[in-house]
């Protein structure tokens, strides 16, 4: 074979970055200054350092946080219901386009839209969906559950089904169901549940590798069980909130737990996703520099990000 003839190489992929600057389902103010974080500490270059071509789409403009008090349950429902439908047509436009779109948060209310554009997205596609939902919280809480009406404890509750019906039904899947089953989630590094919600996650059946599971038998076991059964028909999406990580390393958030993942545990859980070479949505959600020292946190989450793209110590052989 002629070396001067060479196979092209194929065209690279499109990594497509949306803002979302807005706190709008939190308890806490900041969250909205997340996505400039983000672009801060170096998010384009390092995705374009790891072969991806990299479209920065902006921020998305939504309605300003009101900050009142909850109506009926729910803080902010119109303003919240506004911002999805926002974040839903921007990512659904960008997987149909063939792109991989990253939600740059804002506060974890805005998964919703986020996965709701990317279950629909499946459902035209004929794609089997998983997420994995990186977390402190199981974010599974209902109006009942909870007094706050803060919508960023809702949107897993919300994608199965249950919730207010201008967020349950944000998908417009075929047949009119929930964007989710429970038994396409898994849930990793919870350790903040409220006693009515951890009910209510035993009902619906989620599957959550909590902080005792990943002491007991270690990360590496845990993201074995959370990625099995994964094959080339399926559309793995990340939720990675910035509080799933150890307080001591990532500071800033407005909702900080101890006793998070270490940075070697992060590290390998990224690394094992990218393993997987199944990655084709991502949200990077609650990052807030307004309790940060310094951009740590947004610099530390680029880090994690880059080895959820194939960053490694040394190189390794992709499972087949």
């Amino acid at each position: 074979m002629n070396s001067d003839h060479a196979s092209p190489q194929p065209p690279a992929r499109t990594a497509s970055l949306i803002g979302a600057p807005t706190d709008i389902g939190a308890g806490a103010r900041g969250a909205s200054m997340g996505p400039e974080a983000l672009r801060v500490a170096g998010l384009h270059a390092a995705l374009a350092s790891h072969g991806l071509q990299v479209r920065d789409c902006g921020n998305l403009n939504g309605p300003t946080n009101p900050w009142q008090p909850p109506t009926e349950g729910y803080r902010h429902l119109a303003e919240v219901v506004q911002w999805n439908q926002l974040v839903f047509d921007a990512v659904l436009a960008e997987l149909r386009a063939g792109h991989l779109p990253i939600l740059l948060g804002g506060d974890h209310s805005l998964g919703l839209g986020s996965i709701s554009a990317v279950a629909r997205h499946c459902a035209e596609a004929g794609k089997t969906l998983r997420v994995l939902w990186l977390d402190a919280h199981a974010d599974f809480n209902t109006s009942a559950l909870t007094p706050s009406g803060n919508v960023h404890g809702m949107p897993v509750a919300c994608l199965c089904g249950f919730g207010p019906r201008e967020l349950t039904q944000l998908a417009g899947m075929p047949g009119g169901g929930p964007a989710l089953h429970p038994s396409q989630i898994r849930q990793i590094g919870i350790r903040s549940v409220d006693p009515g919600e951890k009910r209510f996650v035993h009902e619906q059946g989620l599957e959550v590798f909590d902080m005792r599971a990943i002491d007991e038998v270690g990360m590496r076991a845990v993201m074995e069980r959370a990625l099995s059964g994964l094959n080339a028909d399926t559309h793995l999406h990340v939720s990675f909130d910035v509080d799933f990580l150890d307080a001591d390393i990532a500071p800033g958030v407005g909702t900080t737990v101890p006793g998070g993942p270490t940075y070697r545990e992060a590290q390998l859980c990224m690394e094992m996703i990218a393993d997987s070479g199944r990655l084709a949505s991502l949200d990077i959600m609650e990052l807030n520099p307004a309790l940060d020292v310094r951009n740590k946190t947004a610099v530390l989450a680029v880090d994690l990000v880059e080895s959820l793209f194939g960053k490694s110590t040394l190189m390794r052989t992709r499972p087949v």
